[in-house]
This record gives C-alpha cells, sequence and structure tokens, in this order.
C-alpha cells in the first residue's frame, strides 16, 4: 500500500514541477523599461474568457498542490503506523 501511494506521490510530484514550469511569468520582461503594464496589447477576447490558458494553468496548479498535500500527509500517516 505504501508503494503505490510513493508512486502517486512521484508522479503528482513530476506533473506539478511540469506546470509550474509550464507557466509564463508576469513580469513585463522589456515592456517593463517603457513602463508598460504587463498585460498592455491583450486583445478584448483575451483578457475576458472565461478558460484562458493562463486561469487553467492556475487551475491546474491548485488541483495539483492539494494532491500532493494529500499523498504527503497520507504517506505521513502510513509511515508513521
Amino acid at each position: 500500500m505504501t508503494i503505490t501511494f510513493v508512486i502517486l506521490h512521484l508522479i503528482v510530484t513530476l506533473a506539478l514541477i511540469f506546470i509550474v514550469l509550464v507557466q509564463e511569468g508576469k513580469d513585463p520582461g522589456m515592456r517593463g523599461i517603457q513602463g508598460a503594464s504587463s498585460d498592455m496589447g491583450d486583445s478584448f477576447f483575451k483578457r475576458s474568457g472565461g478558460t484562458t490558458k493562463e486561469k487553467l494553468y492556475a487551475r491546474m496548479t491548485t488541483t495539483m498542490a492539494i494532491l500532493f498535500l494529500i499523498t504527503t500527509l497520507t504517506l505521513i500517516i502510513l509511515i508513521s503506523v
């Protein structure tokens, strides 16, 4: 049973790392030198869309973080018993 949760924990950990690395930063980069905001140049549809890529990644990150917490706590309980 413990081996199953260790494997699940490793999968969740790798997925969480991958999702975080895929996300784009909120730093404006070179546009920040000119005083431009990070969302300058976004179209109306991109900013007001309900299922944008950023929101999807944020939701996936939250889900993976919760799964990471659950698997960590489960492993602690299984190992301490």
